[in-house]
C-alpha cells in the first residue's frame, strides 16, 4: 500500500508526516487458524500460548509492520504457542494519506467491545464486532497478550499495563519504554487487553498495549520490533538469538508509573486544551488549567498531575480527550 506525506502537523485536523510504508496484507488473507489473518504456530514443547496483536485500530501501522516482518522472517516458538494477527484489516484498508486518522474503525472502535457481555448480545452488530467475535475463540486461549498500538500525537513511547499490579510488574519486567500508564481503560468500553482473565486480578494471563510513538514516525515500529522482541523472550517462546538485529531488548535505565485517576471526557464539540499538548505533560501545583470544557475550566486534581495522551483528533460527544494520572513511581 504506497502512501504519500502530507504536511507536518499537530493540531486537530492537521497531519504529522507519513514517514512509514504501509505493507500489503493481502497474503496473509487466509491465516492458518480457521481464522482471517490470524496464525497459531504449536511448539509441540510445554510453554505459554503468546500473542502478538496489531492493527486494533486501523491507521496504526507500526505493529503491522512488526507482525508481517515476524511472519516474513519465519519466527517460530521453542516452547508454548506463538498467535500472530491482524485485528481490523478491514479499516485498514481504507486508510486514505489525505486524511490519515479516519480509518481507526469503520463502524465503532474496535478496542471498546471486549466485554462477554456486549460480544454474546448478537442484537448489536457492526464490523468491529463480528471481527471481535471471529477473534475471540483464539484470544480466549491466549496467556500473554502483547497489543501494538500507536498514538495521535507525538509522544514517548508508553507501555499501558491496566488497572493491576500484575500489568505493572509486567511492564517492568521487560524494563521498556520508560514510561508505563496504569489506568482502568475508557468509559466508551473495554480494551482487548482488559479482557476476561487479562483483567482479573486472580487469573495468572497477562496483557500489555504499547503505544510504539506517533501513529506514522519511523521510531515507532523500531520501539514495536524492540518491545516485541522482549516481550517474546522473557515469555521464553524464543531465544534472543532467534531475532535478527533491532528486536533485541533494550531496557531503560529507569522506568516511570503514571497512575490514571480519572478521563477527561468531551461532553461536546465545545472543548479546547490550555496549550499545545501532546502527552507527558506534568503540573507541579494542582488545580493548573488544563482545558476548558463548555466554558468550564477543567483543572489538575493533585500535585504532580500528568496528562496521558490528549488529542482533539477525534473529538465528539462521549470521547476521552486526555487522561489525568499522578506519577507514583
Amino acid at each position: 500500500m504506497q502512501t504519500t506525506k502530507p504536511s507536518a502537523g499537530t493540531a486537530a485536523g492537521e497531519h504529522y508526516p507519513i514517514e512509514l510504508e504501509f505493507p500489503d496484507l493481502r497474503a496473509f488473507a487466509e491465516g492458518n487458524s480457521g481464522i482471517p489473518y490470524v496464525y497459531t504456530f504449536d511448539s509441540g514443547v510445554p510453554g505459554p500460548h503468546v500473542m502478538v496483536n496489531a492493527l486494533t485500530h486501523g491507521n496504526e501501522v507500526c505493529g503491522a509492520i512488526v507482525v508481517k516482518e515476524l511472519l516474513d522472517l519465519g519466527i517460530r516458538p521453542r516452547r508454548g504457542r506463538l498467535t500472530l494477527a491482524f485485528a481490523n484489516v478491514a479499516a485498514y484498508e481504507r486508510f486514505d494519506p489525505a486524511n490519515p486518522d479516519a480509518s481507526r474503525f469503520v463502524d465503532q472502535d474496535l478496542n471498546r467491545v471486549w466485554t462477554a457481555a456486549i460480544l454474546d448480545d448478537l442484537s448489536r452488530d457492526s464490523v468491529e464486532l463480528r471481527r471481535a467475535r471471529e477473534m475471540r475463540p483464539v484470544i480466549d486461549q491466549v496467556d500473554f497478550l502483547l497489543d501494538l498500538h500507536s498514538m495521535h500525537e507525538r509522544s514517548a513511547p508508553l507501555a499501558v499495563s491496566g488497572p493491576l499490579e500484575k500489568g505493572i510488574a509486567l511492564a517492568r519486567a521487560l524494563g521498556a519504554p520508560e514510561w508505563v500508564i496504569s489506568d482502568a481503560g475508557h468509559p466508551e468500553g473495554r480494551r482487548m487487553r482488559d479482557y476476561a482473565g487479562f483483567g482479573e486480578p486472580e487469573s495468572p494471563k497477562n496483557a500489555l498495549l504499547i503505544e510504539c510513538g506517533q501513529h506514522w514516525e519511523a521510531g515507532a515500529a523500531d520501539i514495536g520490533r524492540e518491545v516485541t522482541g522482549a516481550f517474546l523472550v522473557f515469555h521464553g517462546v524464543v531465544d534472543a538469538t532467534d531475532l535478527p538485529r533491532g528486536w533485541e531488548p533494550r531496557p531503560e535505565p529507569r522506568q516511570r508509573v503514571v497512575r490514571v485517576t480519572e478521563p477527561v471526557v468531551a461532553s461536546s464539540l465545545d472543548f479546547r486544551f490550555a496549550g499545545d499538548y501532546t502527552g507527558l505533560e506534568t503540573f507541579p501545583e494542582a488545580g493548573t488549567i488544563i482545558a476548558w470544557r463548555d466554558g468550564e475550566p477543567v483543572r489538575t486534581p493533585y500535585p504532580n498531575g500528568v496528562l496521558v495522551m490528549p488529542s482533539l483528533r477525534q473529538l465528539r460527544p462521549g470521547v476521552t480527550v486526555v487522561r489525568l494520572g499522578e506519577l507514583i513511581a
